[in-house]
C-alpha cells in the first residue's frame, strides 16, 4: 500500500503505540482513584435504588481494578520493586499503609469475584450481603493505593 500523501512514496510503517513502563505506576494510580471514585458513586446510587446506574459504576469499578492488576504485574514483572527512601517516622508510618493495603488487595480478590458473581447471578440477597464487607475493603485498598503511589513516587526525596 502506497502513502497517499506522498505518491510514489515507498509505504510507512507503521508503529504500535506503546506506553512505557515508567508510565505504569502513574497509570495504576489513576485507575486506584478512578475505581474508588466508581465505588463511592456505585454506593451512593445503589442507596437511592439507581440500579442500572449502580451497575455500570461498579463494573467500571471492576474493570478499573483489574486493569490496575494487569499494569501492576506487568511493570513489577520488568522493574521489580520500588524501594521507600523515606526515613524516621514517615518511614513507620508507609509501611503500615503498604502491609494493610498489601494484605487486604489478595483478600478482596475471591471476595469482589463472589460478589460480582453473585451479583450477576441474580442473587441479591447474598450479594448485598456480601458486599457490606467487600466494598468498605475495596474502598480502602483502592485509596491506599493511591496513597502508596504518592508516598512513592511523588514524596521528596530525602
Amino acid at each position: 500500500m502506497r502513502d497517499r500523501r506522498r505518491p510514489g512514496a515507498a509505504p510507512r510503517e507503521r508503529r504500535a503505540r506503546v506506553i512505557p513502563l515508567s508510565s505504569l505506576p502513574e497509570i495504576e494510580a489513576v485507575l486506584n482513584g478512578a475505581s474508588a471514585l466508581l465505588l463511592c458513586l456505585g454506593y451512593r446510587f445503589i442507596r437511592r435504588k439507581r440500579v442500572a446506574a449502580h451497575r455500570a459504576c461498579m463494573l467500571l469499578a471492576f474493570l478499573a481494578s483489574t486493569l490496575f492488576l494487569a499494569a501492576y504485574l506487568v511493570y513489577h514483572a520488568h522493574k521489580g520493586s520500588m524501594p521507600f527512601r523515606g526515613t524516621g517516622w514517615l518511614r513507620a508510618v508507609y509501611f503500615t499503609i503498604l502491609i494493610s493495603h498489601t494484605v487486604l488487595a489478595v483478600a478482596i480478590v475471591p471476595l469482589v469475584l463472589v460478589t460480582l458473581a453473585r451479583a450477576l447471578r441474580g442473587r441479591f440477597d447474598r450479594h448485598a450481603a456480601i458486599a457490606r464487607v467487600t466494598l468498605p475493603l475495596w474502598l480502602y485498598v483502592s485509596v491506599t493505593g493511591v496513597v502508596v503511589y504518592l508516598m512513592l513516587y511523588r514524596l521528596p526525596r530525602p
